[in-house]
């Protein structure tokens, strides 16, 4: 009772062999034509219709392969070594063993009971060994009001240290080691030869003896930068030290550590950095020729021994305008200079004549422009020294000669 359709098997039938068909035709094509082409690549390579050839076997290799070591042994061809010894890694060996950690070690009392604990960690150099004894150079913030001082040798050996001398004008130390464990000493370059844009080293402890003996690579950004110091945190600048910037990474921990020339010499001893959210890559360095005379003087004294005149000073620029007409005379000209405002009784100062209300111009026939000026003026001499001073008193550019004393502080 269904409904039969004779066509429809007829052409179902017939569409299913002509595809089956059609199939088997494309596989044997294909199978035909890759035959074809393996069996003609030989022939169009010694045609050199291909530009490769496709008739080498091993024994072909194998003399490739020895014509190849003809040619490097015949210095047809080179080949490249690569050396991890350069100039840096030499500096870096020259001096990273001299490079030391300091540790500050201050009492901390509780009800009436004392106990010793670290209060920071800085780095030092070792520059000298003499009588058994070893040097070492770092800053005086490093050991500032320190009761006992220990330092890390570059293997990790801890030995005691003893203070030879401080000065907290220029930020330098001496400390003294048993000299039998150190086996190396730094050497001082001429920061005098530095120029901007020479590579240097910074090698310290920065964050402190955990990554000891770290070296960072820049190169000097400025040199004869002049920082304000201000001593007694009073607000009023009491020194400028004169300083060689880098963008060597310096961090805390770093001070008095080395700056190394591509030499392996010591050309600064690092001091501090500036630390404002808004400035990175600003690292400074006290020269190490500004250093030496002081590392020199704390060695023989204990301490630098600086001239002093016997007087009280003010800048000029300090004082309001209205006092330089009306209370110290002077000519509308000078805007310059240091007002004395009171002379120690019997001092250097007060036996050359000088007195209160004086405005210092010049000393020893350098112009002074201010307070910071004349000290480094006058701190570039020694004690004994005659040298010859400026000064206006009463509207008259007067001259004098003092003979410098020796006192801590003027």
């Amino acid at each position: 009772m269904g409904y039969y359709d004779q066509d429809y098997e007829h052409k179902n039938g017939k569409q299913k062999g002509n595809r089956n068909g059609s199939l088997l035709a494309g596989f044997l094509g294909a199978v035909l034509g890759a035959l074809l082409v393996i069996f003609s690549l030989p022939a169009l390579a010694n045609l050199d219709i291909l530009p490769y050839d496709f008739n080498i076997g091993a024994k072909d290799v194998a003399e490739e392969g020895a014509n190849l070591e003809d040619r490097i042994q015949q210095g047809d061809m080179k080949t490249v070594n690569i050396d991890v010894h350069t100039a840096v890694t030499k500096a870096v060996d020259e001096v990273s063993d001299t490079v030391v950690g300091v540790v500050n070690i201050q009492e901390v009392g509780f009800w009436n009971q004392s106990q010793t604990s670290e209060a920071g960690t800085g780095s030092g150099v070792i520059y000298k060994k003499e009588g058994g004894n070893a040097f070492i150079v770092t800053n005086h913030h490093v050991v500032e009001k320190a009761s006992e001082l220990e330092v890390v040798l570059s293997d990790g050996t801890r030995v005691p240290a003893e203070l030879v001398g401080s000065d907290e004008l220029t930020d330098l130390a001496v400390l003294t080691i048993d000299a039998s464990k150190v086996k190396k000493v730094a050497e001082f370059g001429n920061s005098d030869q530095v120029k901007a844009g020479e590579p240097v080293l910074a090698i310290g402890n920065p964050l402190g003896l955990q990554f000891a003996g770290s070296v960072t690579q820049g190169i000097i950004s400025g040199i004869e930068r002049t920082v304000p110091i201000d001593l007694n945190q009073d607000g009023v600048a009491d020194w400028q030290t004169e300083v060689l910037q880098t963008d060597a990474a310096i961090n805390p921990g770093n001070s008095g550590g080395a700056l190394v020339n591509l030499d392996g010499k010591v050309i600064g001893i690092n001091s501090m950095k500036i630390a404002q959210s808004a400035v990175e890559g600003i690292g400074l360095a006290i020269p190490i020729n500004d250093a030496i005379p002081i590392i020199s003087s704390l060695e023989k004294y204990g301490e630098v021994k600086r001239p002093y005149m016997g007087v009280s000073l003010q800048s000029l620029g300090d004082i309001p305008s209205y006092y330089w007409t009306e209370a110290l005379h002077l000519p509308e000209d000078v805007q310059e200079g240091v007002v004395i405002m009171e002379v120690e009784p019997a001092s250097p100062a007060a036996r050359a004549g000088l007195k209160e209300k004086d405005v210092i111009v010049e000393l020893a026939g350098e112009k002074v422009t201010n307070l910071l000026d004349l000290r480094k003026q006058l701190y570039s001499h020694k004690v004994g020294d005659t040298i010859k001073v400026k000064y206006y008193r009463n509207g008259k550019l007067e001259s004098t000669t003092i003979k410098l004393s020796e006192q801590s502080s003027f």
